[in-house]
């Protein structure tokens, strides 16, 4: 899609807000209950439709199981002041002894409560690793680990559970993976493609740039499924994936969870700079309501605000 045909299209921004960003080298990133709602509240009001945050609970390495209340807790309050709030947590990768069941149970809680308008899927495996002192990637065992039966349980889930679908595209085998759902046409509504790219000195994803994005697009093909950029290791605005997304119809997300810079922004500027972005395209920020109408979400607003409304 030409950046003409695009004008008049309404851009989903989604705010990730911290991910495991390291709040000593940016005291920004927001993690306590408090600062997420704050948090949260102020980037959907700067033009975020989507809001994704983890807790401080680690997704590599730890107990393979993530604690529903500490997710819970926050966001409770936050749909009190923003029932049009969608959200969507992170989940625990594979590991040796931890059932899928246990890894995506907060996922499950959370829908049974009426917190969740999306749960997400994380389709495919890649080897994880930092670059050492003679910038070659460390020797590592790490796996971010999603087996295929592992990824077919997410979908199969959201579907379950009635709600809407994340897809996190890390490489193009991720995709390949969701191509297939929807040739067989097994996709659940309410599916967003995540297009997540990141910077060399990251063992992941293609480079961020309008070449690497139009290769995706090219796999999609002339499937018009709603889609984001997001780059991970670089400043999304910045490198000018952001530009070239809304130049062809997609969407964007930022936030500290993905940013790497030389400054020290808030989650607030970074969803503010790509407002005015979207403006010298003439792309109409999306609201929460739009977005839910965009991306088809099956439950909108959730059953927590049904339920708790005064």
């Amino acid at each position: 899609m030409s950046s003409a045909s695009a004008a008049g299209k309404p851009l989903i921004i989604e705010a990730s807000l911290n991910g495991a960003a390291s709040k000593v080298l940016n005291p920004n990133v927001p993690y306590s209950d408090d600062e997420i709602v704050a948090d949260a509240v102020a980037c959907m009001e700067a033009g975020a439709a989507l809001i994704h945050n983890h807790t401080d609970e680690p997704i590599i390495g730890g107990s393979g199981e993530l604690e529903t209340e500490r997710y819970a807790r926050p966001w409770r309050r936050l749909l009190k002041i923003r029932p049009d709030a969608i959200l969507t947590p992170t989940m625990p990768v594979g590991q040796d002894g931890v059932s899928v069941e246990t890894r995506y149970k907060h996922v499950e809680d959370m829908a049974a409560e009426g917190l969740l308008a999306q749960g997400l899927v994380d389709p495919g495996t890649f080897n994880l690793s930092l670059l050492d002192e003679d910038g070659l990637f460390a020797p590592s065992n790490y796996l971010y680990r999603n087996d295929m039966s592992d990824s077919r349980y997410y979908v199969e889930a959201c579907r379950r559970l009635n709600i809407g679908l994340s897809i996190s595209i890390f490489e193009p085998s991720f995709l390949k993976f969701v191509l297939a759902y929807h040739r067989a046409g097994k996709l659940p509504p309410g599916s967003m493609v995540k297009l997540y790219f990141a910077s060399d000195e990251l063992p992941f994803g293609l480079p961020p740039t309008a070449a690497s994005l139009d290769a995706y697009l090219g796999m999609l093909g002339d499937w018009d499924v709603p889609w984001l950029v997001s780059s991970f290791g670089a400043d999304c605005v910045g490198c000018g994936l952001a530009e070239a997304a809304i130049k062809r119809g997609g969407h964007v997300q930022v936030g500290l969870e993905p940013y790497s810079g030389n400054r020290a922004p808030t989650n607030v500027e970074l969803v503010e700079e790509v407002v005015e972005l979207a403006a010298h395209y003439e792309r109409p920020i999306a609201t929460p309501a739009d977005a839910a109408t965009i991306l088809n979400l099956p439950s909108f607003p959730v059953a927590f605000t049904r339920v708790n409304a005064s």
